[in-house]
């Protein structure tokens, strides 16, 4: 009994020296644990004469309960502290500035380019994407450029070692789709593309986007008049328009589209704004279509082109730099 008196004020002063909620533990499972030292003394109980175990065990008893309500009281005071200094650290001073609530905006590239798409899906055309990384074929073969032709060189193109590369245009996208796809079909493919050239007008990274209708009956006349429909609604109003000849390899005839446009000083000038043309049977053979029976038209534009002159930008190394005075412009 004098063991179990001295086990127990020793225990309590200990519960009430404790400082943090591991020490407090620590000394739950020294006392009440599996092999504590209460737990100690109630295994002992066998061992004593059966005069003296009723007695021995009521005290044994007491003391365990002494000890685990003091255990838990302590645990509770512990818990406070802990949770009164966690407050304290993570209070917030109220009189500190907020933080800026400005509003971005979207980037001038992206909304000339959503503008574009918006314009094409009045006009039926369905949106299609392809991989940015392509093949030989889908970027170069299937759409009749001949095994010399100067945009396969590697001064023009990004080449992968197993004859991958960064597609050069989107018309990779139109031949897939092609693939995919049976006549009567129209399609808008709009994306990054990559090319090695970079200086105030190009960029070796740009977006373009490009159109394809494939049908029994289309002409030319229906791709100057799609073409004069979007650039006019695109700037909003009427421009001075020419379709002047020229060639790509996958339409023919091909024609480069200039327009009239009014400058700062009063005058005008002539601007190249998009290629276009009739699509060359070579391409329509290649992805399994019957030239004899259809005819199409295509078309392709650089975004950035657009834009530059929709918003009245000089330098198209501005769309990249991410200078926020002329990101602002556009919030």
């Amino acid at each position: 009994m004098t063991d179990i008196d001295s086990l127990s004020a020793q225990a309590l002063a200990d519960i009430t020296a404790a400082s943090s909620p591991d020490a407090l533990e620590a000394l739950r499972v020294s006392l009440l644990g599996k092999n504590g030292s209460i737990t100690s003394q109630l295994k002992a109980l066998g061992a004593l004469p059966g005069d003296q175990r009723k007695a021995a065990g009521e005290a044994i008893n007491r003391v365990r309960d002494a000890i685990s309500q003091a255990l838990a009281s302590r645990k509770t005071a512990l818990d406070a502290a802990v949770l009164d200094a966690r407050l304290t650290a993570e209070a917030i001073d109220v009189t500190l500035p907020g933080r800026s609530s400005e509003r971005g905006g979207v980037h001038p590239v992206s909304r000339t380019m959503e503008r574009m798409v918006e314009i094409f899906g009045r006009l039926g055309y369905d949106v299609a994407e392809g991989p940015e990384i392509e093949d030989d074929w889908h970027n170069f073969e299937a759409l009749n450029f001949p095994p010399h032709h100067p945009a396969r060189a590697m001064h023009d193109t990004f080449y992968f070692p197993g004859g991958r590369l960064l597609r050069t245009h989107t018309s990779g996208v139109q031949v897939r789709y092609m693939g995919e796809h049976k006549p009567p079909l129209r399609m808008i493919a709009a994306g990054k593309v990559y090319r090695s050239d970079s200086d105030q007008t190009h960029s070796p990274m740009f977006h373009q986007l490009e159109g394809l209708l494939v049908d029994e009956h289309s002409t030319f006349a229906d791709l100057k008049g799609t073409i004069t429909e979007f650039l006019r609604a695109f700037f909003e109003r009427d421009f001075e328009m020419l379709f002047k000849p020229t060639y790509f390899p996958f339409v023919e005839p091909g024609a480069d589209v200039v327009i009239k446009w009014d400058t700062e000083d009063g005058g005008s000038r002539w601007l190249e704004v998009l290629g276009c043309g009739m699509v060359h049977p070579n391409v329509l053979r290649a992805v399994g279509i019957d030239p004899e029976r259809y005819t199409g038209f295509a078309f392709g534009m650089g975004v950035e082109r657009l834009a530059m002159l929709r918003y009245g930008i000089n330098d198209l190394r501005a769309f990249y730099e991410n200078d926020v005075r002329f990101l602002k412009q556009f919030a």
